[in-house]
């Protein structure tokens, strides 16, 4: 299975290096949708994806637009994650997939509005109490990946016995 997350215009340099941290951890693909708000050789970038950058496959894009245009979400299997979603994170049936599509929003504003009409149908949200505006991006990042692998049974990730197998 392959887990591409992509990132749309990300604002904040250290949640994109926390976030290429979890995309090392789990083999995901990580897509970078410019614009965006650092230079992905600002440091604090690299401080939070510690030593892990030459681990994560990245895949960079001049705009939405371009990166729509190449994987087609018709022809894809993508979700949109937004407070706005209309299903559950838990609820779409991922064990059957190879690969998946996890779009993310920027932090200041999440994914556009037209984009998220135009699939209704494939967004998704991370329950949360009402008075709340959103989760931490990279966090929200981590919850809906692991749940993808949670359902495939973290096919392909290690497991914790081996430290205790000695």
């Amino acid at each position: 299975m392959k887990i591409h997350v992509v990132m749309v215009q990300p604002e904040i340099p250290q949640n994109t290096g926390n976030i290429a941290r979890t995309c090392a951890a789990t083999g995901a693909k990580l897509h970078l949708v410019h614009p965006l708000g650092f230079d992905v050789s600002d440091k604090a970038v690299k401080r939070a994806g510690l030593d892990y950058w030459d681990k994560v496959e990245i895949e960079e894009h001049k705009s939405l637009e371009e990166f729509l245009e190449k994987y087609k979400p018709e022809e894809n299997e993508m979700f949109f994650v937004t407070t706005k979603g209309k299903q559950i994170y838990s609820a779409p049936n991922y064990k059957d997939k190879e690969e998946i599509f996890l779009l993310f929003g920027k932090e200041t504003k999440g994914l556009p509005e037209n984009l998220l009409h135009k699939y209704i149908d494939k967004t998704i949200r991370i329950p949360m109490r009402p008075t709340l505006r959103s989760l931490n991006l990279a966090n929200s990042v981590n919850i809906v990946v692991y749940d993808v692998y949670r359902q495939k049974n973290f096919e392909g990730l290690e497991e914790i016995s081996r430290y205790f197998d000695k």
